[in-house]
């Protein structure tokens, strides 16, 4: 009877024991139905234009992922939160993503936020892309911090020779935010290799963020006549700036970063002359007729009715990289991602795309000129 009642007792338990490990175990397959991807952006704000236009296209680019079967065979849940482009509700948002338990970041849109961000994600050890940032120092935050877009460096060092060997200048002059480290980081790249190419910089003014009236500034370039006129910022204050250096005289001809992109509109179009034949880097172009750049045209528009800036092809092709690197990986893990994505070969709406040892992208930049309000495909340059 004893023996019976042991035997009776032992199978219970262990019925027990295998009904525990059977609810653990579908625990944790539906806990693994899904890939979670964390994104943020400042989608409300002074620079909710980039953070908008920037998420449009990676949520473009996880709808057609999922539609064509998700990534490892599993459907991508996308988390975004807005940061209102501030570097401390971006870090806020960050650690909710993580407690929500992403498995990788895409973000952030703007250069100062992504920095804080970065700093905290290279302590975790998670893998973060940006497709936007453009700051130098945002992917030395550690070795699994990476950006889709160029460098300020980057296209300062190529803007400067453009100048030269495009548009023949002897002189430039610089117009720069010194509230900006994106701005300063641009302008100084370009003054440094400016001088290497034999343009005299015959001034240098600064302002700050908020400021409307740039006259004083500009009419002490205007005195010196340069040929170039180089405004590294966003387009909030660059379309303000062409304009005001128009109504003093100003005839030199202007060039500027990619934060020009989206200028066209915050000008009214009465004021369109004064960004005429604005030249400015950029990461593609609409006007470009490759087949799969017109088709990614076209989607945007049909889903968003407008069309995609340069934010929303870099997102939409840091989404696809990061599939990519994920199927490479065949897991999630962190440490297996972030090398997949530092050997990545890509190519995408923005150009083929290799990493360097600073998991920087190695990359052509297209040069924009305004049109007629319009953003014209000029040429494709190299460092």
């Amino acid at each position: 009877m004893k023996k019976k009642l042991l035997t009776t007792l032992l199978g219970a338990s262990l019925l027990l024991v295998a009904c525990g490990g059977e609810k653990t175990e579908e625990k944790s397959t539906k806990e693994d139905e899904t890939i979670k991807i964390g994104a943020m952006g400042p989608l409300t704000g002074a620079v909710a234009i980039y953070g908008i236009s920037a998420t449009n296209g990676l949520k473009l680019a996880v709808d057609e992922i999922n539609a064509n079967g998700g990534i490892l065979g599993k459907q991508v849940e996308l988390n975004l939160l807005d940061e209102k482009g501030d570097s401390t509700e971006a870090v806020n948002a960050y650690n909710k993503l993580v407690d929500w338990g992403m498995v990788v970041l895409i973000g952030d849109v703007t250069s100062k936020p992504s920095v804080a961000v970065a700093e905290v994600a290279a302590q975790d050890g998670i893998p973060m892309i940006t497709p936007t940032g453009t700051q130098l120092n945002i992917t030395e935050a550690g070795s699994n911090i990476f950006r889709v877009c160029f460098t300020d460096p980057y296209q300062g060092v190529v803007l400067a020779k453009f100048a030269k060997d495009k548009l023949g200048a002897k002189t430039v002059a610089i117009m720069s935010n010194n509230s900006s480290d994106y701005s300063d980081g641009v302008a100084n790249a370009f003054v440094t290799e400016a001088e290497k190419q034999g343009i005299q910089v015959v001034a240098r003014e600064g302002y700050s963020d908020g400021d409307k009236d740039f006259k004083a500034q500009l009419t002490k370039i205007a005195q010196q006549n340069p040929d170039i006129l180089f405004i590294p910022d966003y387009y909030e204050q660059d379309g303000l700036i062409a304009i005001q250096a128009r109504e003093v005289g100003l005839k030199s001809v202007i060039v500027g970063s990619d934060g020009w992109d989206g200028v066209v509109k915050t000008v009214d179009p009465s004021s369109y002359a004064a960004i005429e034949d604005v030249y400015f880097a950029n990461h593609y172009s609409t006007k470009d007729s490759n087949e799969k750049i017109q088709n990614f045209i076209k989607n945007y528009k049909e889903k968003y009715n407008d069309e995609p800036s340069a934010f929303s092809a870099l997102s939409y092709d840091t989404a696809y990289l990061l599939k990519a690197a994920i199927e490479k990986a065949g897991t999630t893990d962190k440490e297996a991602v972030t090398k997949a994505i530092k050997e990545i070969q890509f190519e995408g709406i923005t150009g083929q795309l290799t990493f360097d040892e600073n998991n920087n992208p190695v990359k052509s930049i297209t040069i924009i000129k305004i049109v007629n309000g319009d953003y014209t495909f000029d040429s494709v340059v190299t460092k």
